[in-house]
């Protein structure tokens, strides 16, 4: 098994330091609903859990709430609410989106509130040794003192530029960050040794992955905007404490999610949220379209996108239906070349794109064999277990029944006659008017299927 590195640029191969693989994913700043782009990260990981656990691996995932920050703060002030409240009300709105999507809770879900003795012990440790300093109130860490600095984002650490905010000028180096901020008036705050103040984004999960999965952990995994300087200054950090190298054995970033040629964002306004995207689509559809690209690269956000996503799962979950002839007398479909090609895909970094096209070979393949009156019986069981490794249920959302399904059926009707008649134009005419009303039509072996998708 081979697993692209960010810090080593290139792909290794998969070799954790000990029998549970140690798996750290940052998790999301609880002031707002989770957005596709979020959920785009989440389904990623969630599938190399699912497949390492697929491959005999035990995992060990921790992922953590950053349930203190400025956008928490600034937010709830605006709504007249604490930060406690609004971060406690997104987390477990969080966990009614992941669930719908059927992604596997991690283990441990550290909140930064929560882990405040442990990061104080870290920035104790880091004075100690020099490479921190107070000033004011805050804790910031000596970037010049860690030689390394720079080599996940690789870049030159003397080519850096400052971008911290007004109230950090009193730093020693402008390329200094913050470990511990001076509490402000009117703001949560937590009594340390260098006064009131409230932890550093960066080093609450240096503290929390240490705390839950040791030094030296295997994966640590984000979205390529955590790069820099969120998992740069972390490798920094961390090793700098425990002297441990490396931090992370194999760092892991996923592609972002656009919308007409933008990241989506919270900052840009451009959100479509999670809850909004299951309104329209079922959750296999929106993991289909996450999946169809290698999580490395970049996704862009298309209504007609998913849609095909929605009518290609039909076609999985018909592939997958248990028929009482799928016994037949003519031979039987092996699934074994089908799971050998999926292993082949995901050995290769996890390429579930890939993985993806072999699961819809084996649904072709078992229609055929169908037609053909052969035994699919356990090409059928490999599609349901393989789908399930890229966490597919293959189920259909109940609807409730739609007012129009006789008119739907009788559409079709005319549609096959139109088709048998070889009036072609007539009977694309009907299709997609269909469509445009919601109604996506899939010709399968066994006859034409209909599926809401609007």
């Amino acid at each position: 098994m081979k697993v692209f590195n960010t810090l080593s640029g290139r792909k290794e191969e998969f070799r954790p330091k000990g029998e549970t693989v140690t798996m750290y994913v940052c998790g999301v700043t609880v002031y707002d609903d989770c957005h596709i782009g979020h959920a785009m990260s989440y389904v990623a990981f969630d599938v190399v859990r699912r497949y390492l656990e697929f491959r005999g691996y035990k995992v060990k995932h921790v992922q953590n709430f950053t349930d203190i920050d400025d956008k928490i703060i600034n937010r709830a002030q605006k709504l007249g609410v604490s930060s406690q409240d609004l971060a406690e009300k997104h987390i477990a709105e969080y966990f009614k989106d992941m669930d719908a999507l059927n992604i596997r809770r991690a283990h441990v879900y550290p909140k930064a509130t929560e882990e405040v003795p442990k990061i104080i012990e870290v920035v104790q440790g880091l004075i100690a040794k020099g490479q921190a300093y107070e000033a004011g109130g805050s804790v910031y860490f000596r970037v010049k003192t860690f030689p390394g600095y720079g080599k996940l984002s690789h870049q030159d650490v003397n080519e850096m530029k400052f971008s911290g905010g007004v109230e950090e000028l009193d730093k020693e180096d402008p390329l200094d960050f913050a470990l511990w901020k001076a509490a402000k008036p009117g703001e949560p705050s937590w009594s340390s040794p260098w006064g009131e103040g409230r932890p550093g984004w960066h080093i609450e999960c240096s503290a929390m992955s240490l705390k839950y999965l040791g030094e030296g952990l295997d994966i640590h995994g984000g979205g390529q905007d955590l790069i820099f300087p969120h998992h740069e200054n972390e490798i920094t950090q961390s090793e700098a404490f425990t002297g441990v190298v490396p931090f992370a054995r194999y760092w892991m970033h996923n592609g972002l999610l656009q919308l007409a040629g933008d990241k989506m964002s919270k900052s840009l306004g451009n959100l479509i949220t999670v809850k909004q995207a299951l309104e329209r689509y079922s959750p296999d559809a929106i993991r289909l379209f996450i999946l169809g690209s290698h999580y490395r690269s970049p996704l862009t956000f298309g209504v007609e996108i998913l849609q095909a996503a929605e009518a290609g799962l039909e076609r999985l979950r018909q592939a997958a239906k248990k028929d009482t002839g799928e016994m037949g007398s003519k031979g039987a479909l092996d699934g074994g070349p089908y799971r050998s090609k999926f292993i082949e895909s995901m050995d290769d970094d996890f390429n579930a794109a890939q993985a993806v096209a072999v699961l819809f070979d084996l649904a072709r393949a078992i229609n055929r064999a169908r037609e053909e009156k052969q035994d699919v019986s356990q090409a059928r069981r490999t599609l349901v277990e393989l789908a399930g490794v890229l966490g597919f249920t293959l189920v259909e959302l109940s609807r409730p029944m739609l007012a129009a399904e006789p008119f739907i059926e009788l559409l079709i009707s005319i549609r096959n006659d139109l088709r048998q008649a070889k009036q072609w134009q007539l009977a694309d005419k009907v299709r997609d008017q269909l469509a445009a009303s919601g109604i996506a039509l899939e010709d399968m072996p066994r006859g034409t299927v209909w599926k809401r998708i609007g």
